[in-house]
This record gives C-alpha cells, sequence and structure tokens, in this order.
C-alpha cells in the first residue's frame, strides 16, 4: 500500500479546500474517506518541533462536516428527483389513449368521419370562414362559420366535401380566417387528437405523440378530454 507524508497530505488538503470554496471540486475529486484518511495521515506525521496550528486543524475539521453534509444532501435530492420522475412517468402514461386538444394547422380524419377543435379570435369579426385541404393542397370544403366575438370559436368539420360526398381518411389542413376591415387574417387554430404515446425525457419533460400529427410539449395542450 502506498504511504503518504504530513507534507503531501497538507497540499492535497489544501488543493481540496480551495477547489470546494471555488466550487470546481468534484465526486470524482475526494470523498469523506479519504478525506480523513489525509488529515490523519498529517497528524501522525506532523513534525513534534513545529505541530500543526490549531486553527488549521479546526479549518480541515469544519470542512469535514461541510463535505459530509453536501453528500447526504445531494443523495436526498436525488432521491427526490428520482421520486418526482417516477410520479411523472406514472401521470403521463395515463393519459394514452386520451383525446387532447392542441395547437396545430392539420387535422386527421378517422373512423369516426370528423375534425373537431377551436378557433382563437383576437378581436370581433363579422365573418369567420374554414377553409379544408387536402394534403396535396386541393381546397375540398368552405365553411362559413358567421360573426364572432373576441375568444374561443368552436368549429367540426364531418369529412365530406361541398356534394356531401365522404372523404378518405387521413391528414387534412385546417386554415381559419377572420374579415376585418384590413382585410382576411388567418387565425390561431386548435386540433383534437389522440395521444398515441408519452415519452419522458431525462430533464422530466413530457412530450405527448399524437396520432397522425408528430409530437408536441404536455405544456402546449389546451385541453385534455
Amino acid at each position: 500500500m502506498s504511504t503518504i507524508n504530513a507534507t503531501e497530505a497538507s497540499d492535497v488538503l489544501a488543493d481540496y479546500r480551495s477547489q470546494t470554496q471555488s466550487g470546481t471540486s468534484s465526486n470524482s475529486e475526494l470523498g469523506k474517506n479519504e478525506f480523513m484518511e489525509l488529515m490523519l495521515a498529517q497528524l501522525k506525521n506532523q513534525n513534534p518541533l513545529e505541530p500543526q496550528d490549531n486553527g488549521e486543524f479546526i479549518s480541515q475539521l469544519a470542512q469535514f462536516s461541510s463535505l459530509e453534509e453536501m453528500q447526504a444532501l445531494t443523495s436526498t435530492v436525488d432521491d427526490v428527483v428520482g421520486q418526482f420522475r417516477s410520479s411523472q412517468a406514472l401521470q403521463a402514461s395515463a393519459m394514452v389513449g386520451k383525446t387532447v386538444l392542441a395547437p396545430s394547422e392539420v387535422g386527421i380524419l378517422g373512423a369516426e368521419g370528423e375534425i373537431s377543435g377551436n378557433i382563437e379570435v383576437p378581436a370581433s369579426t363579422g365573418g369567420v370562414r374554414l377553409s379544408i385541404q387536402s394534403a396535396s393542397g386541393e381546397l375540398v370544403r368552405q365553411i362559413d362559420l358567421g360573426s364572432s366575438s373576441a375568444g374561443v370559436m368552436a368549429f367540426s368539420w364531418d369529412g365530406t366535401d361541398g356534394n356531401g360526398n365522404s372523404l378518405p381518411p387521413g391528414p387534412y389542413q385546417i386554415v381559419a380566417e377572420a374579415s376585418y376591415s384590413e382585410g382576411s387574417v388567418q387565425l390561431p387554430t386548435l386540433v383534437s387528437a389522440n395521444v398515441d404515446s408519452v415519452s419522458l425525457g431525462q430533464s422530466g419533460s413530457v412530450t405527448l405523440n399524437l396520432a397522425g400529427m408528430g409530437s408536441i410539449a404536455l405544456s402546449d395542450v389546451q385541453q385534455i378530454n
């Protein structure tokens, strides 16, 4: 086993104190057991004619106590973070199969034959028009929703074209426009979508994977049904 003399121990301890005070020390630098071994080696091998100063010894003891407290605090924080992530994962998994209302300009026409959602109207308008386009950009239906005050306006499309023919399932672009004195303005839309799966990030962020619509952060969801 390698040995260390008093001078080497003192240098290591001084370096450790300097790193700790400057915030650059890490778990790989020096643990509490190594710290105690070095401090005891320094005391055992000190020069009797030049004993260690009491103030320096007290400083080392205080440093050791501080290190032990920091390690205990780190362990407690890690436990809390682990429990929080487990709780998040459990809550997130319960969202699979639910329907959410999320910001999108694309809706998925499914077997139920309907796309629904909300339109965010910033100010009162005399007319709101909803345009439905196919994946290729072809206009398949226009719906006049009438006037609206500022707020949220609900919409739904039954999956048929202007002649009442049922259109095939798939993605359709939803474009909402309002008439104002300065002209026509496109409005933000929120579309209902089914949650296929949930992803939990390393930082604890929750991402919802929506059927046919890609991924969206849980924080962007406006409503959960």
